[in-house]
């Protein structure tokens, strides 16, 4: 087993943790056959994300998109970056398009798409993620049903809220609803996306995804 240096390390990784991580490397840093780096970066301060959010109606506009703009406000004041807004039709080759184009971007860390996740003909959301999907995050869906079961009771079925890992993005699929929208923030993530969250955090593997799928 060798080690990779901090620089290699640093090299790898989206410019949005070059810039706020502070490198110093608890214990070793390794790297083994896999070629996948193994470390610990310290996450004590808020550590800044990059996101996508993608609007998916044929009706909204700027004016009118309450969903996309609560989660550019809210993850605006927790100190997030927003890199791109859009508000993209039903269109199955539209939006499909729009999540390839956003997954291959190296500025962008996370997306959240709201709206088309119901069961209608036009609720396309999911569909048009899935070729890009390389690991599912099912514990989303499942924990947004169990806390909207609370609230809307057992309509929360027909709700397809979904996340995955897409190469090296995470992406999120929340209802089109603002009060859908702000039960994900204010119960899953916004906790999820603080690097300070414990016991763990989707920010602090960011690094280390970044690291295992980087490019030779």
């Amino acid at each position: 087993m060798r080690s990779a240096s901090k620089d290699s390390v640093t090299w790898k990784t989206s410019r949005v943790f070059r810039d706020e991580l502070d490198w110093q490397l608890e214990g070793e840093l390794a790297v083994g056959s896999s070629s996948s780096a193994v470390y610990r970066a310290p996450m004590s301060q808020f550590v800044p994300v990059n996101v996508a959010v993608v609007t998916v109606s044929d009706t909204r506009s700027l004016e009118t998109d309450t969903s996309g703009a609560l989660l550019v406000e809210r993850m605006t004041e927790l100190g997030h970056g927003i890199t791109s807004r859009e508000i993209v039709p039903d269109d199955l080759q539209i939006l499909r398009g729009c999540f390839r184009r956003l997954i291959a971007r190296r500025d962008v860390d996370v997306v959240l798409a709201t709206g088309g996740t119901g069961v209608t003909g036009r609720d396309i959301t999911p569909e048009a993620l899935a070729p890009y999907v390389r690991k599912e995050i099912p514990g989303f869906g499942e924990l947004f049903r169990w806390l909207s079961y609370a609230e809307i009771g057992a309509s929360t079925i027909q709700s397809r809220a979904q996340a995955a890992l897409c190469a090296r993005t995470l992406v999120f699929l929340l209802p089109g609803s603002s009060g859908a929208v702000r039960l994900a923030l204010d119960k899953i993530l916004i906790p999820q996306l603080d690097s300070r969250t414990k016991p763990c955090n989707f920010v602090e593997l960011l690094p280390r995804i970044r690291c295992e799928h980087a490019p030779p």
